[in-house]
């Protein structure tokens, strides 16, 4: 068999098997040949489309518009959205082929978008009528209660937010997760995942922009033995291979390199992956789950991301507000983080009063990451157990130990073998027992404590009390 034969044969089987919908056109715009499952996306024939060219393709509104033609008169390779014939939509690109300086070739694909779209559309009608449903004062049924672990959402906007993730999480569909920089992205995707049916699988979170792009493709799709000066003994799976059976989470995927963009769509559209340095594919399936503070319609324009690959991501787009246009969640925001801090730390420190108004009117750029670290910062330079206590408060909290370590106070006793945070657990039920009998509610231990009415419920559950009801 002669080499021209093998190339021709090779060149068909491409043709033949590839997913995307191919086009060859010469120079004059005639179609040399098609791959067989254009016919049911343009509406024609495999041989009508190989007996015309592009222009008339176009004319007719089968190509609107070609993007063939637009290689023809450019020279330079093209991407459009395109409508066909049959009113369905595709990413169409198109390269051109050169010999001898001259252009003599067009090969274009195409992928067909038409379900990706009607999936976004029919994902905004429920937005939409979920919202308003929520506007006529209705509510979430009571069967579809919101279990949310470890978030903290008490803003309406975010309970419409939560319930439309979890409606979507029971699917494979992908979740392009929009908003600025902390506002919880990735909170929001861990509860994704255990809200969906792969949630024994496991969830890989990756940070696109701390990746160096050198590193990038190995990291992502693992490497073979050998694959590389100082590639691991045993070779490596990659992130991409972790995944599979559960969630990939592409955080800043904005900041993905454009090489491996082209990577990223093929696996996606294919479910297999070949890891550096080997010859076999291997058959990868993971839901995916994107994150991004940038706009990427936008980067698409300035030619930073793909076209197509913003489609492929953009099916559920999923947008969370800043935290200064929900500031209902910063109260549990913040009592979240104390508990934390405290069960770190081994204390119990509480916030003053008088730092509410600072957290409330904030306007938390960095958002709940913002938040956050301000939080720790006040906790760790915080000199007693209340958190932004004025001076002289603080004076008169050193007067009562001072006094305590000199005997007068009974309180001061500590007990052969007990350590002091066990003397202070002891002062503090007692504390508490005492009030909880004199006092008919947490809120106005609260209000006697100076602490917040969660804590004042979290340390009588730790310490087994309850008010004391009278009669």
């Amino acid at each position: 068999m002669q080499e021209h034969d093998i190339d021709a044969r090779t060149l068909e089987a491409l043709i033949h098997t590839g997913h995307d919908h191919v086009f060859i056109v010469d120079v004059d715009g005639q179609v040399l040949d098609v791959s067989p499952g254009s016919a049911a996306v343009y509406g024609m024939s495999r041989e009508s489309l190989c007996a015309t060219t592009v222009y008339e393709l176009e004319a007719r509104g089968v190509l609107s518009p070609s993007v063939s033609l637009e290689v023809i008169r450019t020279g330079q390779p093209a991407q459009v959205m395109q409508r066909t014939g049959t009113g369905r939509q595709v990413i169409a690109e198109a390269y051109p082929v050169y010999a001898s300086g001259r252009l003599v070739r067009v090969i274009s694909r195409s992928m067909d978008m038409t379900d990706l779209r009607l999936l976004q559309d029919e994902y905004a009608l429920l937005q939409r009528r979920f919202n308003e449903h929520l506007k006529r004062g209705g509510s979430p049924a009571s069967g579809d209660a919101l279990e949310l672990e470890s978030l903290e959402v008490r803003s309406q906007v975010m309970h419409e937010v939560a319930h439309l993730i979890k409606r979507v999480a029971p699917t494979d569909a992908t979740v392009l997760m929009l908003g600025e920089s902390g506002v919880g992205k990735t909170a929001f995707a861990r509860q994704l995942h255990r809200w969906s049916q792969r949630c024994d699988g496991a969830f890989v979170d990756v940070n696109c922009a701390a990746i160096p792009e050198s590193l990038f493709e190995s990291e992502m799709f693992g490497y073979q033995p050998g694959a590389f000066s100082g590639a691991a003994r045993m070779g490596k799976a990659g992130l991409l291979e972790q995944a599979h059976k559960g969630t990939l989470f592409l955080d800043e995927i904005g900041e993905l390199p454009l090489a491996m963009q082209s990577k990223l769509l093929k696996v996606i559209q294919d479910g297999y992956l070949t890891r550096l340095g080997d010859t076999r594919s291997r058959r990868v399936d993971f839901r995916l789950v994107v994150a991004t503070n940038q706009d990427l319609a936008q980067r698409v324009e300035e030619g930073r991301f793909r076209l197509d690959l913003y489609y492929r991501l953009n099916v559920i787009p999923v947008t969370l507000p800043p935290l200064r246009e929900r500031r209902e969640d910063i109260p549990g925001l913040a009592e979240r983080q104390l508990a934390r801090l405290n069960e770190r730390y081994g204390m119990d420190k509480v916030l003053h009063p008088r730092v509410w108004p600072e957290l409330m009117g904030g306007d938390w750029q960095g958002n709940v990451r913002e938040l956050e670290n301000w939080l720790e910062r006040a906790w760790l330079s915080a000199e007693g157990g209340v958190i932004g206590a004025p001076m002289e408060e603080r004076d008169v909290a050193s007067a009562r130990v001072s006094t305590a370590a000199s005997g007068s106070s009974p309180l001061a006793t500590l007990e052969e073998g007990r350590s002091l945070r066990e003397t202070l657990e002891a002062v503090e039920a007692e504390i508490l027992g005492e009030l909880a009998t004199r006092l008919s509610s947490t809120y106005a231990m609260a209000e006697r404590l100076g602490i917040s009415q969660p804590s004042v419920v979290r340390k009588l559950r730790r310490h087994g009390l309850k008010i004391v009801s009278r009669d």
